[in-house]
């Protein structure tokens, strides 16, 4: 679980990643808020549960509906409260987390936190959005570099590819189906776009196999998930719908390893490995 922060209008915020999806701290953010306010008093609001219960429906699979409909009915009472603990315990919700230890606090999963920043102030939800997309676009460019492809391909026997090959790399377009189903995690949709199923799908094929799927990906797969990753984010922030950005992603992918299959540079830059094995 790695931490990074990011500073808004004055304020450290601390982000997480858990598997593959990043939670902001919105314990962090309350310290930005003028006056007293608690996540409790954002909870008990009648369109944050709402807003709530339909990113649960959209992501989570387990998901307690029947709960969530006793909690939307009291939510806006005077009398009604209740705790991101008993929220996360009653529905199962996943976009909310209350840790202890050394990531205290409360977290929510980025599409929720921004919510949450409204609460905070317009301006503080517009710089928080910044300063979050200004990260990841930092980090695209620090996996990047450390995306030595000296060191990399020099341990690749690159060959040249056949036309089987290509076809074996290059993924199939996603059916309507495919498109229509709503994935779990974001790290499930990449894996459609890119490599035609998911996870799950890739263990049932292959029981004999040890580790996963990205573990028996090609270099020019690899490569191109990289940028899927990025171009995901990105598409996000647009507000596309998950379909939408399926669609989109396949299509990139498909151009992608098209383009990067066979090509003279990553042949050259394959050369370029082998004479730098010394360097190791």
């Amino acid at each position: 679980m790695k931490k990074r922060i990011i500073k808004v209008m004055g304020s450290e915020i601390s982000i997480f990643s858990h598997n593959q999806e990043d939670y902001i701290s919105l314990t962090d953010m309350l310290k930005a808020k003028d006056g007293d306010f608690f996540i409790s008093d954002w909870l008990r609001n009648r369109n944050t549960v709402e807003f709530l219960g339909i990113w649960e429906s959209i992501y989570n699979p387990d998901f307690n509906y029947g709960e969530f409909a006793i909690i939307r009915n009291q939510a806006g009472l005077n009398s009604y409260k209740i705790s991101v603990k008993e929220w996360v315990n009653k529905t199962h919700a996943i976009g909310l987390k209350a840790t202890a230890g050394r990531y205290g606090g409360t977290y929510a999963h980025k599409d929720i936190a921004f919510e949450f920043g409204m609460w905070i102030s317009p301006e503080f939800k517009i710089y928080l959005i910044k300063e979050f997309q200004r990260l990841k676009e930092e980090e695209y460019r620090t996996q990047s570099l450390e995306w030595n492809l000296q060191r990399t391909l020099a341990k690749v026997n690159y060959k040249i590819h056949t036309d089987a090959i290509k076809d074996k790399l290059i993924p199939p377009r996603i059916s309507k189906m495919q498109s229509n189903f709503i994935y779990a995690n974001e790290a499930d949709l990449l894996n459609v776009a890119l490599f035609g199923m998911t996870a799950g799908e890739w263990r049932q094929g292959n029981p004999g196999k040890a580790g996963n799927l990205r573990d028996y990906a090609a270099l020019e797969q690899l490569v191109v998930l990289s940028n899927l990753e990025s171009i995901n984010a990105v598409l996000i922030h647009q507000g596309l719908a998950q379909p939408e950005r399926l669609r989109q992603l396949n299509d990139i992918a498909i151009n992608q390893l098209k383009s990067l299959i066979g090509t003279y540079a990553l042949k050259r830059l394959a050369g370029r490995g082998k004479t730098d094995k010394g360097d190791d």
